[in-house]
């Protein structure tokens, strides 16, 4: 789509004309036309990734030494460990079996000041 908006750019036609021919091929938006603003926004990132291609290799490159050459993938994440039930400052105060999903376990009933235990 970005081929065809800077094609028909150099042939003279504004954004708005060049418009209502394109259509988002895949996505939430597809078989829609893309918004203007849509389209100024990918021409704008064009133009920079062309005036700064070295900034564009150097990004890449920190990112694949972070992720060690791979995407991150969310699902394996660690998981943070859930507060004190008895804490004022734990945001889910609920214990029980099912929501002490972590390794810890949960000891409120106890009545100890330390809700969580190893």
């Amino acid at each position: 789509m970005l081929h065809t908006v800077l094609r028909r750019r150099e042939g003279g036609e504004s954004v708005g004309q060049i418009q209502p021919d394109l259509i988002i091929p895949t996505g939430k938006g597809e078989g829609q036309n893309p918004s203007v603003a849509g389209i100024d926004r990918a021409l704008a990132e064009h133009a920079k990734r062309e005036a700064y291609p070295e900034a564009v290799e150097q990004a890449q490159a920190d990112f694949a030494s972070l992720t060690g050459g791979e995407s991150p993938n969310p699902a394996q994440k660690p998981r943070p460990l859930r507060r004190s039930c008895a804490s004022s400052t734990a945001v889910d105060r609920r214990c029980g079996p099912s929501s002490c999903a972590t390794t810890l376990s949960c000891n409120s009933r106890s009545g100890s000041s330390s809700a969580w235990q190893r």
